[in-house]
């Protein structure tokens, strides 16, 4: 059964390298702009907590260390804003209550008592088998099969718990900032009635999470004594969501998805837009530009939509436009997200022009103090050094981004490269000459 606003815990496709995560500007600023009066409420500084969002279709949503992993099918599936704050809140209560440490120390309890169960029942068979007694050997092997399971038992109960300790947690959350708690028990309803639906026998003793009919049952205790279950989301936010699901459907599913998503509402701005983006991505982009200009002709602060009229000028190779494009939509997000301004440093980049290049490396360097980790700027970053001349930064900029995204062996290669051309003494040296002595 797949976990529902699961878990204290990575999951081992995370811990296998396997989550697919994805980036775009508006959805992330969208989903702290959720999560910041939840984690205020939590005590927890929104400032440390990174939410990061998966490529996957099913609705699900997780923490790890002090990120919350939200799935993009989780994002479509939610039809308002509150459904998804109440995701945000269970998982913030995650992070508050301690879950995951105190997980962790559950699991390697329960490895020791698997482990002393074991020997114990090894004993009995030993023990059975020096005094001829074959009753003694099965009792010993029962208990070493017994073992796990009681103590799978036991790991999964205190799982249980926790997850039910999150869901209260989140209703105090949301109480305290005057938010419905109606979300959470629509997704509640809708997993409910998803597993009766599917028809398959669950052991409650075999999952991780309460059944639904059991936090469903708390939930609508909880939201009986809140005196915010009749709130409502504001209609700007609203607004938002709509464009970002008109999103998330464009790219995972295309034009039919987006269609299927507003068929209610086929003439909506966030219709509009998830279509303008399907266009473009079935390969007609000059249709898109002239949907998306009109989008821009209603809306002409939205940063996001100027970000892709942006994306969509570059696939015309329109270069010169695309950057003015991005640079609008970096002027008027008022986020500051470092993603909008590293793809004004690939525009300028992607340009080709010598004379773009001190400001596409103002632009990229810039993103990165806001934003470290960002290989594919670290790339581009190199590009315009090496487009101005300036090989030695070049190579020393693919140091940096290989040995921020871990590929250690590739950095060393460019670090040893930009040592031999930069000035001795010099900081790009130091740092060159750091990523050279790591590991040693």
């Amino acid at each position: 059964m797949a976990a529902l606003l699961a878990c204290a815990v990575s999951l081992p496709a995370l811990a296998q390298g396997r989550v697919a995560v994805v980036r775009d500007a508006e959805i992330e600023t969208l989903l702290r702009d959720y999560a910041k009066p939840v984690l205020r409420a939590a005590g927890l500084k929104s400032s440390r907590v990174q939410i990061v969002l998966v490529n996957d279709r099913s609705f699900n949503a997780f923490v790890d260390g002090q990120r919350i992993f939200v799935n993009t099918g989780a994002l479509t599936a939610a039809e308002v804003p509150n459904e998804i704050i109440g995701v945000l809140a269970h998982e913030a209560g995650h992070l508050a209550g301690g879950h995951q440490q105190r997980l962790r120390e559950q699991i390697a309890t329960a490895r020791t008592l698997a482990i002393v169960g074991s020997l114990l029942g090894a004993g009995a068979i030993a023990a059975g088998s020096i005094s001829g007694n074959s009753g003694g050997a099965r009792a010993g092997s029962a208990l070493i099969t017994a073992t796990p399971s009681l103590v799978q038992r036991n790991l999964l109960s205190y799982r249980r718990s926790e997850e039910m300790n999150a869901d209260q947690a989140a209703a105090r959350y949301l109480d305290a900032t005057g938010q419905s708690m109606r979300g959470m028990l629509t997704t509640f309803q809708r997993f409910s009635q998803s597993l009766s639906l599917s028809g398959v026998q669950v052991d409650q003793y075999q999952i991780s999470h309460p059944l639904p009919r059991e936090r469903i049952a708390l939930l609508e205790e909880l939201a009986r004594n809140s005196s915010h279950f009749n709130a409502t989301d504001p209609a700007r936010l609203v607004a938002r969501h709509n464009l970002m699901r008109a999103k998330i459907a464009a790219y995972t599913g295309g034009a039919q998805a987006v269609a299927r998503l507003f068929s209610k509402d086929r003439g909506s701005l966030a219709a509009r837009y998830g279509a303008a983006i399907a266009t473009d991505l079935a390969g007609n982009s000059a249709s898109s530009l002239q949907q998306m200009d009109k989008l821009i002709r209603e809306q002409p602060k939205n940063p996001y939509f100027h970000e892709f009229r942006g994306e969509v000028l570059m696939k015309l190779r329109k270069n010169d436009a695309a950057v003015k494009a991005f640079a609008s939509a970096v002027k008027l997000d008022r986020a500051k997200s470092p993603l909008i301004r590293a793809r004004l440093g690939f525009a300028l980049v992607a340009s080709g022009e010598p004379g773009n290049m001190k400001r596409a490396i103002q632009e990229l360097r810039a993103s990165l103090q806001a934003e470290p980790d960002n290989f594919n700027a670290y790339r581009h970053l190199s590009q315009a050094y090496g487009l101005s001349g300036d090989i030695a930064n070049a190579e020393l900029a693919m140091a940096e981004g290989n040995f921020r995204a871990g590929n250690i062996r590739e950095a060393k290669v460019f670090a040893a490269r930009a040592l031999q051309k930069l000035p001795g003494g010099s900081p790009g040296a130091v740092r060159a000459n750091d990523i050279l002595t790591i590991g040693r």
